[in-house]
């Protein structure tokens, strides 16, 4: 092409990404088009507590569109969206640059620039067009009709959309600058803009929740980086997981799950010491018992704060009675907590469902491994009641029919059919593809009540009651001892991922056999067989290990849950092979996930399919994945933790530590390791390693080798 364009179109290739854009701050998110345009009838908007504030956002100058050119999203809740408004007929070249500057919070706010390039003034209308339908979260995804009226008024130059909801009263209130024209939803701006120069309008989006309005946590002007949002990220960069490497694919893939997982955290106003991680974006901004148990799990090694924040926020809304509709029950740790308007459609009248079986456990264990590293007493004290109620939960209404295994099934139509890690409604199958039946003990779940029971005699061993301790060893002990008679499948070679409601062995082979090599509860005679059944080609597709093997009836790589990839599927996995001593077989796991995150622009999405590396040149993306998703960006951290064999026992005055760190990482570099008070680095490079930061006299005795393996 020699000419220029014709009709100011913009060449295949050019401008913005397809994709749309997610903007996130705490709990809150706006996704968009790559313009920035919010679209009426598509799954965008602005999210304020699980419901969307906005739901249209439309751009206009003198009636067009601005072409998109490009979008930089510098920090997770802000973003700069480039555009161009059409050239005039006959001519080449636009003069008239529309740049879009948002930020989100409670509420959202946009600055509106527009820039003559041109040597003369410019007269332009500026139209925003704004909607509200206060849909719930779970409507807009599931893309039905949202319940509520919502009414359009003009106040004061000021556009106010309320909520016709009886139950509760919401309120969105658009406010711009510059006094602009309301009008049937529309604001609108007469602007001059001088001749080789720029004018800026800006329009604020106040949420208001039964009378109170959300402040919005970004002041006027600029720079933003002195807003709170900011300094929370420069701060959790700073103190945050520090790594140097030789590999840029593995310095990628950790900047960018640092910034997502960053972003991801939630900071409860009331504890705003507590902070949480919410599960994904863009339909899981939200507290989830097991998401926020594993991802805070993964990233212990630098940050314990969000470890004892996760423990306190789920120990304050531990359950305390009986109901079926949310599948409460004394001393059981939630699933989710949702705060939209159908929170009580979707979870049976209230805003927790705890319809999980693996999460009490999770609670325990975690708890255990953060006095592992050091946490506070007090702090792990005043959480070990809260242990022994999720561990009472374990024994009685978790394994209601005495057996020795914790069961599940659903006690209201609106909960969830599967209530593990696997959680979609056919997940759970036998070889030949049939659907098993409830009451269901899953493999994995009995894993984490063996590593709570270890988790809790270790507890009482610190607090000096050994006889606790001795009791709660015990538990372990007879656990494993029944897990491995009654779960092996000795003609096969691996565990059934299952019981189903008659006490069969649900034969499918899955990648829920590795989280029994990282929690101990395999027998070593059995774990070789795993091992090797993990790593098989029905298993390992080269990009990691499918959740369920290729020989299954239930096969599909399409699927969520039955032959997808997971990444911290994967990091558990790969884990549990280092525990074992499997090193070249967790390092080949690593390898992939971190490829794979290469062909994911960096950021590890939360699943994707499970066809072979052999058959395409990239993994294939999963339709509907979260991204960023917690878990998914806490993987490669706790990849990396394995591959360090870093392992710290401060009761004990101990500290493990034997790297097998792939020679493509090396030299590598991993800094701000919180062991107790101390920060410590590890530098590892051909054939030899250091740790560093430790006081010269200090109470940790570092020992050359992986820690010992748990047994019972």
């Amino acid at each position: 092409m020699t000419g220029p364009w014709s009709s100011g179109d913009l060449p295949a290739g050019q401008g913005a990404a397809c994709s749309p854009v997610t903007l996130i701050e705490g709990s809150t998110f706006c996704i968009s088009e790559p313009g920035g345009d919010i679209l009426a009838g598509h799954p965008h908007g602005l999210f304020v507590r699980d419901t969307r504030m906005l739901s249209r956002w439309e751009l206009r100058v003198d009636g067009n569109e601005p072409q998109p050119l490009s979008v930089h999203t510098a920090e997770p809740f802000a973003a700069t969206f480039l555009g161009r408004m059409p050239p005039k007929a006959g001519r080449a070249d636009s003069t008239l640059l529309v740049i879009r500057r948002r930020y989100v919070g409670d509420g959202m706010r946009e600055d509106i620039t527009l820039r003559n390039t041109a040597p003369k003034p410019k007269r332009c209308v500026v139209t925003l067009a704004a909607e509200a339908d206060f849909a719930d979260l779970f409507e807009v995804k599931g893309r039905s009709k949202p319940r509520a009226v919502a009414t359009a008024a003009g106040v004061d130059s000021a556009l106010v959309i309320t909520s016709g909801r009886r139950e509760r009263r919401q309120e969105l209130r658009i406010i711009g600058d510059e006094n602009p024209a309301v009008t049937d939803g529309v604001m609108t701006w007469r602007l001059l803009v001088a001749a080789r120069s720029e004018r800026t309008v800006t329009v604020e989006a106040v949420a208001v929740d039964d009378g109170v309005a959300l402040k919005l946590r970004h002041p006027r002007g600029h720079p933003v980086k002195l807003t709170r949002p900011a300094k929370r990220l420069r701060k959790w960069r700073r103190r945050g997981p520090q790594v140097r490497t030789a590999d840029r694919n593995l310095a990628q893939v950790l900047s960018r799950s640092v910034e997502d997982l960053g972003a991801l955290r939630i900071f409860d106003p009331e504890h705003p010491s507590w902070p949480v991680v919410a599960a994904g974006a863009p339909w899981y901004m939200a507290l989830f018992g097991r998401d926020s148990l594993l991802t805070a799990w993964m990233l212990l090694p630098w940050d314990p704060g969000l470890a004892l924040g996760t423990l306190r926020t789920l120990a304050a809304r531990q359950g305390n009675e009986v109901d079926a509709d949310s599948e409460e029950e004394p001393g059981k740790i939630l699933h989710e907590v949702r705060f939209g308007p159908a929170a009580s459609f979707a979870l049976g009248g209230r805003s927790a469902y705890f319809g999980t079986a693996d999460a009490s456990a999770l609670f325990v264990m975690l708890l255990g491994e953060l006095q592992r590293w050091g946490g506070k007493e007090p702090a792990i004290g005043a959480l070990t009641e809260n242990a022994d109620r999720a561990l009472e939960w374990i024994e009685t209404y978790g394994d209601a029919d005495g057996d020795g295994f914790v069961e599940y099934r659903r006690k209201t139509s609106h909960g969830l059919a599967n209530q593990g890690w696997k959680d979609s409604w056919d997940a759970i199958n036998f070889a030949d593809g049939e659907i098993a039946e409830a009451p269901i003990a899953l493999c994995e779940v009995q894993a984490y009540v063996y590593a709570a029971y270890r988790a809790r005699a270790q507890l009482a061993k610190q607090a000096g009651d050994e006889r606790a301790a001795a009791a709660w060893r015990k538990k372990a002990k007879q656990l494993k001892r029944i897990f491995n008679e009654q779960f092996w499948l000795p003609d096969l070679g691996w565990y059934a991922v299952g019981l189903d409601k008659d006490k069969r062995k649900i034969d499918a082979l899955t990648s829920n056999i590795g989280h029994c090599l990282w929690t101990g509860i395999a027998d070593k005679d059995k774990a070789a067989a795993v091992a090797r059944h993990l790593m098989s080609e029905e298993m390992f597709s080269g990009w990691g290990i499918r959740t369920l093997a290729t020989t299954m009836g239930a096969y599909n790589p399409m699927s969520y849950h039955n032959g997808s990839v997971w990444p911290h599927d994967n990091a558990l996995c790969a884990a549990g092979l280092m525990n074992y001593g499997y090193v070249a077989e967790a390092q080949r796991v690593t390898d992939a996930i971190i490829d794979a995150g290469e062909q994911f622009g960096y950021r590890l999405p939360e699943l994707f399919c499970g066809f072979d590396r052999a058959d395409f040149a990239a993994p294939v993306p999963y339709p509907t994945s979260c991204s960023p998703q917690a878990w998914a960006a806490a993987a490669p951290l706790q990849l990396l933790h394995s591959l360090l064999r870093f392992a710290p026992e401060v009761s004990g005055g101990q500290l493990w530590c034997a790297p097998e760190v792939p020679e493509r990482y090396l030299p590598l570099r991993v800094s701000g390791l919180r062991v107790g008070k101390s920060r410590l680095a590890v530098d590892i490079s051909a054939g030899e390693w250091e740790i560093s930061g430790l006081e010269p006299v200090s109470p940790l005795e570092v020992i050359a080798a992986p820690r010992p393996a748990r047994s019972g």
